[in-house]
C-alpha cells in the first residue's frame, strides 16, 4: 500500500483528490494539510511514502518548506501537483531534488501513473512541460500551448496582461477594470508566478508567442 500526503490551500480540490485517491487500488491517503505550517506539524506523526505537494502554499515559500521537509524527511518523496507550467519554478526546484511534477488538470490515470514512477524511485515530469532548457534558456521560457492558456489565466488575468502590455500602470488598469491598485497588483505578481517569468517584459514575451497581444 502506498502511502500519500497531499498539502494544497484550496480546501475542496484537497478533499476531492482525497477521497478520489483512496479509491484507487493499492493507496492510502495518510493525511492532509492546507498549509505549510499545517504539514510540518503533521507530518511527523505519519509514515509517509509520497508528499503530493501544490507549489504555492499561503503561509510559507516553496524553497523554505522544501529545507524544512528534508530536515524532518531526508529522503520522502516529492511530487508537485501544480497549476505552474513556467520551467523557472521547475528548475529552481528540482535543485532540492524534488521527484517529479504534475499539472492539476492531469488525469486521475496519470497521476497515479506519477505516484507509481516516484515510488519506484524514478522521476516523474508532466509531459506537457518541457524540463530540458538550459540554465541560461529558463528563466524566462514559459512552455503553454496556445490553446491552454485559458486553462491557465483566468479571465480577468488575460485582461491584466493585455493591458500591462500596452503599458498601462498599475492605477491606469484599476481604473479601467474597476479594481483597486492593490488587487491589479496582486493580478501581476501572480502572472509572473504562474508564467514563470521574472519581469514585466517575459510577461510582454509570453503575450506575444501566445497571440494575446498584435
Amino acid at each position: 500500500m502506498l502511502k500519500v500526503f497531499i498539502t494544497d490551500d484550496h480546501e475542496l480540490y484537497l478533499e476531492g483528490l482525497v477521497l478520489l485517491l483512496n479509491k484507487q487500488p493499492g493507496f492510502q491517503v495518510v493525511g492532509s494539510a492546507l498549509t505549510g505550517k499545517e504539514l510540518l506539524q503533521k507530518l511527523p506523526e505519519v509514515e509517509v511514502d509520497i508528499l503530493l505537494l501544490d507549489v504555492h502554499l499561503p503561509d510559507t515559500g516553496e524553497e523554505e518548506l522544501l529545507k524544512q521537509i528534508r530536515s524532518l524527511h531526508p529522503d520522502l518523496k516529492i511530487l508537485y501537483l501544480t497549476i505552474m507550467r513556467g520551467t523557472r519554478y521547475i528548475h529552481k526546484l528540482i535543485r532540492h531534488d524534488i521527484n517529479g511534477y504534475i499539472l492539476k488538470n492531469t488525469s486521475i490515470e496519470e497521476l497515479v501513473k506519477a505516484l507509481n514512477t516516484v515510488a519506484e524511485g524514478k522521476k516523474y515530469f508532466s509531459k506537457e512541460i518541457n524540463i530540458i532548457d538550459t540554465d541560461q534558456d529558463f528563466r524566462n521560457t514559459v512552455t503553454i500551448e496556445d490553446k491552454k492558456v485559458d486553462e491557465i489565466l483566468s479571465k480577468r488575468e488575460i485582461e491584466v496582461l493585455t493591458l500591462i502590455c500596452k503599458e498601462y500602470s498599475n492605477s491606469e488598469i484599476a481604473e479601467k477594470l474597476f479594481l483597486s491598485v492593490s488587487t491589479v497588483e496582486t493580478h501581476r505578481k501572480n502572472l509572473i508566478a504562474k508564467l514563470g517569468v521574472n519581469n514585466t517584459v517575459g510577461l510582454v514575451k509570453f503575450a506575444l508567442r501566445n497571440n494575446l497581444i498584435e
